[in-house]
């Protein structure tokens, strides 16, 4: 498990990237938020733990949620 501060969001487009504790930026999509985030009501600056994963396209965070 990771934590860090959601840094950017594309509304629009339904993804955001994470900045980890360890100064890595992680992509998640809206997909990846558990239910105790709404992705609508994000506004950046939340500190959040996430799972990091390997997918096709690279790493990105996974089962973000508060921290």
């Amino acid at each position: 498990m990771a934590t860090g501060i959601v840094k950017k969001l594309v509304s629009e487009r339904g993804f955001g990237f994470i900045t980890a504790d360890d100064a890595k930026d992680y992509f998640f999509h809206r997909s990846a938020l558990t239910d105790q985030l709404n992705f609508d009501q994000l506004a950046g600056g939340e500190r959040v733990e996430f799972d990091i994963e390997q997918d096709p396209k690279g790493v990105r965070a996974a089962n973000v949620r508060p921290a």
